[in-house]
């Protein structure tokens, strides 16, 4: 029995340190991805592309994605409301408050995990078991610089673009159920005046972190594949499911601190 609990304590141990190490490894990664910021020769031109590959590609996705949550969201409020008081006057106002300062760069955020954060992991993951990382090594070149600096800047742009992208389209899909499901007015459905520049700053730092933590996390994960083709799988599903857990706990973190310090204007 002692046998036992001594071989349990022992791989709960390896396990505790094989974490706490990972941790480490990902804050040095995220600490160089910083310093690589501040170093002059950034290739302009593959931040341009990755800002494409991240922003441009994903348009589409989330704009479906968001409006679809934007359509289910209000017919599911109007109908209960309708219930209630049968005032429809106030959903489109709290709406769009929600949207700014949470919904859209959460969610937009969630759907760039799943897609950009595989693409990521999955790129650096090949190139890391074919050695090309080491052949980079060997050239004098920084595999963070090179890789994850550009990525980084561009998911952190782009982020906070896609946000606003997907706040307008999950509005204006909201507006449409409203409008063809329960007579909403547009003119009383389009109404702002809940939105303070409180909203507007919470949904931007939400937006900006974001952004931050995706490529970070899925340069992470490519960097530690190991092995051949099933090295890169593993790195891509860790990839995906760590970012998809970052968006999460700092969205409750970062709504927390809010609620704390200026809770009165939420």
């Amino acid at each position: 029995m002692s046998e036992r609990v001594t071989t349990a304590m022992t791989a709960l141990g390896r396990r505790v340190l094989s974490i706490f190490s990972a941790c480490l490894d990902l804050w040095g990664i995220f600490l160089g991805t910083l310093v690589g910021l501040l170093r002059r020769g950034r290739p302009a031109g593959e931040i341009a592309y990755q800002m494409y590959v991240i922003g441009n590609k994903s348009v589409l996705f989330v704009a479906v994605t968001l409006g679809f949550i934007g359509m289910v969201m209000i017919y599911q409020s109007c109908l209960q409301v309708s219930r209630i008081t049968g005032d429809l006057s106030q959903v489109g106002g709290e709406f769009a408050k929600l949207l700014t300062y949470d919904f859209a760069p959460t969610l937009t955020s969630l759907m760039l995990a799943t897609r950009v954060g595989a693409g990521i992991a999955a790129e650096i993951g090949s190139m890391k078991v074919t050695e090309q990382i080491d052949a980079l090594r060997m050239c004098g070149v920084r595999p963070i610089d090179y890789l994850i600096v550009p990525r980084f800047v561009a998911a952190l742009v782009m982020t906070v673009v896609l946000s606003i992208w997907g706040a307008v389209f999950s509005f204006a899909a909201g507006a449409l159920t409203a409008w063809s499901s329960f007579e909403v007015n547009p003119r009383v459905f389009f109404n702002l005046d809940a939105i303070n520049y409180t909203h507007l700053t919470l949904g931007l730092i939400k937006a900006v972190t974001y952004g931050m933590a995706i490529p970070v996390i899925s340069g992470f994960c490519g960097l530690r594949a190991r092995g051949s083709s099933e090295g890169v799988g593993w790195a891509t599903t860790a990839a995906v499911i760590g970012s998809s857990f970052a968006v999460i706990a700092l969205d409750f973190i970062i709504s927390a601190a809010a609620y704390i310090t200026v809770g009165a204007s939420l």
